[in-house]
């Protein structure tokens, strides 16, 4: 079945080369090939899949909605699984953070909402110049790859890329404060840089080799951003959805931006794009800014059903929880190799080990697909193992999957020098072999947390 790929589909095709198996079904954190090899999910659909796989309440919901003969496609028109989401989104999410956004549905993608917002701001100011940040993703799409970092995507014959300038993320030049630059560029005239209409962040950059923003940072680009009357926009499209521990990744640091970009898990697995505005910056004219699927109902009911995990703490509690877990694993398993300069990066449950070298992290990512992990990797050079993991795993299989990728690592630098003895630990991994899934039931729980316990 890989020949009819190979031979049918596409060579941009990119994922089905790292995980070379033909799948067959899913559920929860596990996924099943064609012949019955399962796989534990540490890939999450790039965090398109953050309730798992199949979700049950997803499941029902869908099931009666299609039997009904529920509305399917419907543009921008009012629709019963439209409304329900609006108002359900409005009581669950935004009015107990005390958030005030209007709702616009963009096509069905990430990408098309971050164009939504930047032709928003761009409209709202009257400005055409956007300031992004190092290391950026925002898209494919061409505004939006003007917008994302990577020297891959700013070949000059790849697109246009005006308008846009790149300055240095939290972190970039070390311990130096980047928002310092950012206020002396916006207080020159002569600086080199127009007046932007807006400034686009992700407060943790996932692509970028998961780089989390200090709260500090955050709250002084938004400062000034108010302060010379530019416009915010947070790209909350892969670290939203619960994915750092809390609903919007922006929360810890008490700042409301202008606009947000949601995608990826706000539609349970289905297509489904938006962004929020402050009512005040609602600009658009009707019909405005269109796309034929800015209205996908399936993704209306599937997103609406898995709001109710939010209807208490005990599911932020879980994330967290599980983050710290993963945080615990990832550093000692650092420190199995001092002389290796891996770095740990991450918060919720997003989290990065970096292995400085993108070769590395791709054979550690083939090695654990081949014990039975399905993990990718992010970075400048592809130099991050980047954890995805669906927030709703079980603690056993956190385990096992953590289990698995020390493994990998293990196998992966024994393989490449096994001349250095200083690159292997000094003491044998535990469990010396990756658990099976008939295993689990035996490892130890860390939490007894279930579904009940938060909001369900």
């Amino acid at each position: 079945m890989l020949d009819s790929i190979a031979s049918h589909e596409s060579a941009v095709r990119g994922y089905v080369r790292s995980f070379p198996a033909v799948f067959q079904s899913a559920t929860g954190s596990w996924l099943t090939t064609h012949d019955g090899r399962r796989y534990l999910d540490f890939f999450a659909g790039a965090g398109a899949l953050n309730y798992g796989h199949n979700n049950p309440l997803v499941k029902a919901a869908l099931l009666e909605y299609i039997a009904a003969d529920g509305v399917q496609h419907g543009l921008d028109l009012a629709t019963e699984a439209k409304v329900g989401f609006l108002n359900t989104f409005t009581d669950t999410i935004l009015r107990p953070r005390k958030l005030d956004y209007k709702l616009q549905f963009t096509g069905p993608t990430g990408t098309n909402a971050v164009e939504a917002a930047t032709k928003l701001a761009r409209k709202l100011k009257q400005r055409s110049h956007i300031v992004a940040f190092t290391n950026a993703y925002h898209g494919h799409s061409l505004g939006s790859l003007a917008l994302t970092g990577n020297q891959y995507y700013h070949d000059e014959h790849y697109g246009s890329h005006n308008n846009v300038t790149h300055l240095p993320y939290d972190g970039y030049l070390g311990d130096f404060d980047t928002s310092l630059l950012l206020e002396k560029m916006l207080a020159d005239s002569s600086s080199g840089l127009p007046k932007p209409a807006a400034v686009i962040l992700e407060t943790i950059q996932g692509e970028g080799g998961v780089r989390v923003a200090k709260v500090d940072w955050l709250r002084r680009v938004a400062e000034l951003c108010q302060q010379h009357d530019v416009l915010l926009i947070v790209d909350d499209i892969q670290v939203g959805n619960g994915r750092t521990g809390t609903f919007f990744s922006f929360e810890p640091s008490g700042i409301k931006p202008d606009l947000v970009c949601l995608s990826k898990s706000i539609g349970g697995g289905l297509p489904m794009s938006l962004l929020l505005i402050k009512p005040e910056c609602d600009g658009w004219s009707p019909g405005q800014h269109t796309g034929t699927f800015r209205g996908n109902n399936l993704a209306f009911v599937a997103g609406r059903a898995l709001l109710s995990y939010w209807e208490s703490d005990g599911f932020a509690t879980r994330i967290a929880q599980s983050g710290q877990l993963i945080e615990s694993r990832l550093c000692s398993l650092a420190a199995r190799y001092p002389h290796s300069g891996f770095q740990v990066r991450g918060r919720g449950m997003i989290w990065g080990l970096d292995v400085q070298s993108g070769e590395l992290a791709q054979q550690i990512s083939s090695t654990a697909f081949e014990q039975g992990l399905v993990i990718e990797t992010s970075g400048a050079t592809d130099q991050v193992v980047k954890l995805l993991p669906p927030l709703t795993t079980e603690y056993q299989e956190l385990q096992a999957g953590l289990d698995l990728l020390e493994r990998a690592v293990e196998i992966t630098l024994a393989k490449q020098s096994d001349s250095d003895q200083s690159a292997l630990p000094q003491q044998p991994l535990v469990p010396a072999q990756p658990a099976s899934p008939a295993q689990l039931v035996s490892l130890p729980i860390v939490s007894p947390l279930m579904i009940s316990d938060y909001g369900n």
